[in-house]
């Protein structure tokens, strides 16, 4: 990725100062007239300290820029906020929300039509992925072995569709009925080996905690201690956070939903009917399809699609609250309204994921009001970037946006929001110069 510096630009490395009038300045007493720019190919070593680099072009020249983590000041005005867009491949990094707009202001904001439950929508959603998951299945069956990886992305992507339709039962916009919901909710995790119950607490309380450290039950930063602990949990780490990180859902499916001591006395019953429901598909359909295709076939129909599913849940997650500029806060300074606006990333994909998938990128409208049923996401879209636009994340999936939250977003740090991990552990983290070398870097 290159940036354009024309006329009298000059870079450097290191915060930017500003006079009394508010005028950006350099370090070191450097007053030649231009523009102050972050130099994105060096990086704050491990210390914190600068290296200061000062390169002036009186003509048009072409700056490599490699995104790295910055403080969460330097979104403040226009300018920057463009730069770290085009630099983190994003269309729009939106601007701070003010403190005093509360969520119940913004949500104030949409047309009540957006809230309506339509059950021709709901159950046409359900239509759509049957019939292109029973497709999927048709291809894998069909598909000769080098066609085979594309019948596999086609049905991953296909129950990923299963997973929203429960996601819409989770949040109670499905149905009026809240036993359908139930049901329905129930079913469409089963091919997904997902606990219904234990899934919707644990996602609540994300709804609840959006981007809070500690409570935020979906992705979060990785502590330092945590880091530092020991050797080996420092590799598993970079590895998870770095290359394996589209799947890393499958962890998280792991570790926070068949234990039931991470539950309340209350939900105990309802999360043990649904881990009952998982274990009796497993104990049954598994063994039907080893019976009728063998173990191959178990791996052929179920395991590689399921894969398929795991690549999108972890990188719409990720996707949706994770950026250099973007921060986690402690409960005490944690503010709701600006954590689901300027904390949730709009991505777009190509559309005919956007349609197996229902909407579910479309995602700020989501994180105002969990009520909005998916069918009814792209028209709250549409208010929200009219009352509201300025201060909306925006952009459209591109490799550059992926290298950056797979090479920069690692360890919590309060005032950068993330450091990297081979800023502090450059040895053990040649898996990430890995990537750095081989993702494309296209916008």
């Amino acid at each position: 990725m290159a940036s354009r510096v024309a006329h009298s630009t000059f870079l450097f490395l290191g915060p930017q100062k500003r006079s009394a009038e508010g005028k950006r300045i350099c370090p070191q007493n450097f007053t030649f007239p231009g523009t102050c720019l972050l130099k994105w190919e060096s990086r704050p070593n491990k210390r914190g300290g600068h290296k200061n680099c000062l390169v002036s072009s009186r003509k048009s020249k072409i700056v490599k820029a490699v995104a790295v983590s910055v403080p969460s000041s330097l979104a403040d005005n226009t300018e920057d906020r463009k730069q770290l867009s085009e630099n983190y491949g994003f269309r729009q990094i939106g601007e701070p929300l003010p403190d005093n707009v509360t969520l119940k202001d913004i949500v104030d904001t949409l047309p009540r039509k957006v809230f309506e439950i339509d059950d021709v929508k709901a159950w046409k959603s359900v239509f759509i992925s049957v019939t292109s998951y029973a497709l999927g299945i048709f291809m894998i069956a069909k598909a000769p072995w080098y066609l085979l990886p594309l019948a596999w992305a086609w049905t991953g992507t296909a129950i990923t569709g299963f997973f929203v339709i429960g996601h819409d039962c989770a949040h109670k916009s499905f149905s009026r009925n809240k036993l359908v919901e139930d049901i329905v909710g129930t079913l469409a995790f089963l091919p997904l080996i997902y606990p219904y119950e234990p899934w919707r607490f644990k996602h609540d309380r994300h709804h609840a905690k959006t981007n809070m450290l500690s409570e935020d039950t979906a992705w979060h930063p990785v502590w330092l201690a945590e880091f530092d602990s020991s050797p080996i949990l420092r590799k598993a780490i970079i590895y998870g956070y770095g290359p394996f990180r589209p799947w890393m859902s499958i962890a998280h499916w792991l570790m926070w939903h068949f234990d039931l001591k991470k539950f309340r006395p209350n939900e105990v019953n309802r999360v043990k009917i649904s881990l009952t429901c998982v274990f009796a598909f497993m104990a049954i359909g598994w063994p039907l399809i080893i019976l009728k295709t063998g173990i191959m076939g178990w791996i052929k129909f179920w395991l590689m699609p399921w894969l398929g599913y795991h690549f999108w849940m972890s990188t719409f997650t990720m996707v949706h609250h994770t950026a250099p500029h973007i921060p986690f806060k402690s409960s005490d300074e944690w503010n709701a309204a600006q954590a689901q606006l300027n904390g949730t990333v709009h991505c777009d994909y190509p559309r005919w994921i956007e349609i197996l998938c229902h909407d579910i990128n479309v995602h700020v409208p989501h994180h105002i009001s969990s009520r909005i049923p998916s069918y009814n996401l792209r028209a709250a879209h549409k208010s929200l970037q009219e009352n509201w636009g300025k201060y909306m994340n925006e952009a459209t999936w591109n490799w550059r946006l992926m290298k950056t939250i797979l090479t920069i977003c690692h360890v919590y740090d309060k005032e950068k929001n993330y450091i990297a991990f081979d800023e502090l552990a450059p040895r053990d983290s040649q898996p990430i110069t890995f990537l750095k070398k081989v993702m494309p870097d296209y916008a």
